[in-house]
This record gives structure tokens, sequence and C-alpha cells, in this order.
């Protein structure tokens, strides 16, 4: 037995395994960096839509600023990863750091909305290497025992991102002009290259023959995705879901999905090789973590408008209500290897997501209106127990694979947490729409009607269907956490084969 309650098996020194690196303090600093980079991106930006609309205008599509970021990040993802396990995380990291710093560049000197929503696009191709090779040399670094020291640390940095972005895009945008927003990623991108560079020590591969790369394979899936999460983000806004556009886009997702599996199946290196899908921990995981990004939408994007229209809290108390999942999240995170080394990994995540189910199944069963205290309280407790979820599933799913197989996966679990969040926002956001119609006799959607909301003269029956929409969303999400629970329940391996450290 090893650490988490697993089964070992042996396995081959992983090749290149970055372990020995010189000065390791230095290579964390630089992953730590390297992350906030992408962390403070989803926050800081938000904040500075009045000013970017005013300067650039484009109102009606300036939600493509993070739509197309989105999208970047998310169809990248599997392709550094297999790149990340071919070439080395290092020139991966490198080439996306540098990318992305190009992208932010790009972003400060956009002339209108349409140049400026390209150069995100841009910035997000950098971020999808940001994301999967931090997290991926962040098991390369450490053994398994010590995995959670530099899992906690990210996860602090996340939590650190989401609570000071909003604050510190607000004052860039107010004293400086929103451009600081996107040029203030520059020194700080400049610091993590030259930490990478001087102090990341790969050994060198001996390559048994040159690598090929399947770039057939790369270009059906970054189209693929781009198209299939286009009709999930515009599908429902830009129009309807039963329309020509989302009905073409969907067929045509279908149909570069299928010739995507034709292409991989033939390829000799594929991007997503099919063994990711026929073990049972990588799978189990996958779609665990996928069910996460799904249910993750429910507080990120609809508590805030419940804080505020139901409970009347400010814009600063409504988003201080969500925040405080932050706090407990990484604590957990870093306290899980003591739960997870006594009874393991799945058996961990399960009380998790377990805990997680029945706090926003909880949820509507707060009265109304309610006090501040209570949505805060869930809150606090949700993040503790995502963190009992998340944590040990990914330590423990890069612990399965050898350096030569880890960036593939790890990319292919962050990827099915991204693809869960876009399709949460979409369905949810359906969810949410359908029942304020049918409260309000079709009075209008979600966004619509909180944007009275500042007026203050908004009728009590709209307050309660406003309620009643995020209730629905709330048992949305607990339903993907059951989801999520009986995957782990059914189709991960009760001890994961952890392969031997050596």
């Amino acid at each position: 037995m090893d650490q988490g309650g697993t089964e070992t098996r042996a396995g081959v020194a992983p090749p290149g395994r970055p372990a020995d690196t010189h000065r390791r303090g230095a290579v964390v600093a630089a992953l730590m960096l390297a992350m906030a980079l992408a962390a403070l991106d989803a926050t800081i930006v938000s904040t500075a839509v009045p000013q970017i609309v005013g300067d650039l205008g484009g109102f009606s599509y300036f939600s493509w600023l993070f739509s197309g970021y989105l999208l970047a990040v998310t169809v990248t993802l599997p392709v550094y990863g297999k790149l990340s396990d071919t070439f080395g995380r290092k020139p991966v990291l490198v080439a996306g750091a540098a990318v992305f710093l190009l992208g932010s560049l790009l972003c400060a000197a956009a002339w209108n909305m349409g140049a400026l929503i390209a150069f995100r696009v841009v910035q997000g191709l950098g971020g999808g290497a940001l994301q999967g090779t931090v997290q991926t040399l962040a098991a390369d670094l450490y053994p398994l025992e010590e995995r959670p020291r530099i899992q906690s640390k990210l996860s602090t940095v996340w939590a650190v991102s989401a609570v000071a972005g909003p604050g510190i895009g607000g004052l860039l945008a107010a004293y400086a002009g929103w451009r600081w927003i996107f040029l203030v990623n520059l020194p700080i991108g400049a610091v993590a290259l030259w930490l990478v560079v001087r102090h990341l020590r790969e050994p060198r591969r001996e390559l048994e023959r040159r690598p090929r790369i399947d770039w057939a394979g790369a270009l059906a899936v970054f189209a693929c995705g781009g198209v299939l999460l286009t009709a999930l983000v515009q599908g429902g806004v830009a129009w309807p879901w039963l329309s020509a556009p989302s009905l073409a886009l969907f067929g045509t997702g279908l149909a570069l999905a299928g010739a995507v599996v034709v292409i991989e199946r033939r390829a000799a290196e594929p991007v997503i090789p099919g063994w990711v899908w026929r073990r049972r921990t990588i799978a189990a995981v996958n779609l665990a973590l996928g069910a996460l990004g799904l249910l993750m939408v429910a507080p990120s994007v609809f508590l805030p408008t419940y804080a505020q229209s139901v409970l009347g809290l400010a814009p600063v108390a409504a988003g201080f209500v969500l925040s405080v999942w932050t706090l407990t999240w990484p604590v957990s995170a870093a306290l899980s290897q003591h739960v997870y080394r006594r009874i393991g990994f799945r058996n961990t995540a399960m009380l998790g997501i377990g805990t997680a189910a029945l706090i926003l199944f909880a949820f509507p069963f707060l009265p109304y209106p309610g006090s501040a205290w209570q949505p805060t309280l869930l809150m606090l407790l949700l993040g503790a127990a995502l963190g009992l979820f998340q944590l040990p599933l990914i330590v423990g799913v890069q612990s399965t694979v050898g350096w030569a197989e880890r960036g593939t996966t790890t990319a292919s679990v962050l990827f099915c947490r991204q693809t869960g969040q876009t399709i949460g926002a979409s369905v949810f956001g359906a969810v949410a729409n359908g029942v304020l119609a049918a409260r309000l006799g079709g009075a209008g959607d979600l966004d619509s009607v909180t944007r009275g909301l500042d007026s203050g003269a908004v009728p009590e029956a709209t307050r309660r269907a406003i309620a009643d929409a995020v209730h629905a969303v709330y048992i949305g999400a607990g339903c993907a956490a059951a989801a999520a629970f009986l995957v782990l329940l059914f189709l991960a391996p009760r001890r994961f084969p952890v392969l031997k450290e050596q």
C-alpha cells in the first residue's frame, strides 16, 4: 500500500522528469506567477467592461471578450498536453507564456472591439499552455507525498486572484486606463519567463525516433471544439436554440467530432489518444471534474444576482458572499492529504462531492428573503467540500501515469472541467430564463430583468421569480454533484493504480 490507500504497481522511471531542477523554489515561484496570469485574466477584465465599451464601442458583442478567450484556452488544452509529453514542459510553457504576453500587448493596443476580441483569442492560445503545463509541472516537481503542497499553493493563487482581480481591474480602469489591465501582465510574465528559462532544468530526452506531430488531429480538435463551444456560448443569447445558426453550428460540430475520431484512430501519435478514455481511472476523473465545472456555474454566475436582487446587497457585498468559498477551498485542499492517505483518493473525493451535493440542494430551502449570512455560510461549506473533492482527484490521476503521459492526462482533466463550465453556463442560463419567463408570464429573461433592479422599484413578484430561478439552477448543480458521486462510485476503481515513485 502507498499514499492514499492505493495499490502500487511497478513503473518505469519517468524520462525527463524535472525533480532535480536547479533551485526548485524559483521554479515554483515561476509557476505561481504563470498561474496568476491565467487566474487574474478572468476577473480583472470584467470590471473594466464599461470603460472598454465607452472607448471602443461594440456593446452588442463585448461578451466575446470572455467567450473568445475561453474558447481558445479550452480547445488548445489537449494540443499543449500532447506537445509537452513529446517535447518537454519547458519549451511549451515558454512558448505559451510568450504568446500570452504578445496577446496582452496587442490587446493594450486594440483600436476597436473587433480587434480587441481577436487579440483576446491570441491571449487564450497562450493561456491554454499556461494552465495545462503549470499543473503538469507541479506533478513533475514533487513526489506523491509532497504534491498537495504545490497544489495548495496553486489553489491559493486562484483564490487570491478571484478576490483581488475585480478590485485591481477597477482601480486600473479608473485611475490608469483600461489598457493597463493588459499591460500589467507584461512585467509579471517577464519575471515568470526569466525564472523558467534560468532555473528549470529538464534532462535531455533520448527519442528513439523523430516525433511525429499530429497536426491534422490538432486542427480537427481545434475546429470541433471551437464550433461546438461557440454553439453553446451563443445559443439562447445571440440566437434561439432551435434557430438555423444554432442547428448549423451543432450539426457542423458533430460532423467535425466524427472527423476527430477518424483522424485520431489513424494517427501514429494522436493528440487525444484512446487510452485517455479506455482507462477507468482517467475516464472517471474526467467525467467527475466535468461535472465540477458544470456545478461551479451556479454560485459563480448566479449567486451575485441573487445577493443583489433578493437580499438587496450592494455589488461589493454581493461579491463578498461569492468570494468566501475561495477562502475555504485552498485550506480544505491542503488538508485533504490527511484524509486520502487514510481512506484513498476515490473515497475522499466522494466525501467531498457528496457533501457539496447536500449543500447545493439545501440552497433552495433558505428562507425568503433571508439574511446574507445564510448563503455566505453555505458558500464557506461548499468551498471546503469542493477542495476535498478536486485536489485528491488531480493528484491521484497524475500519479497513475508516467512522465510521458502526464501532460496529456492533465490536459484532458482540465479540458473536461472547462467544457463542463461552458455547458453549465448555457444549460443553467436556459433553465433560469425558463423559470423566470414562467413566473412572469414571458416578461423577459434573467439579464433583462436584473438590469431593471437598479431603479429599486421592482415588484415583489419579480424578486420572488428571480429567487425561484436561482433555486432551480442550484437544484441542477446539486444533480451534477450527485452525478459526479455516482461516476466515482461505479466507474472509478476503489484504489487508484498509482505508479511507484522512482
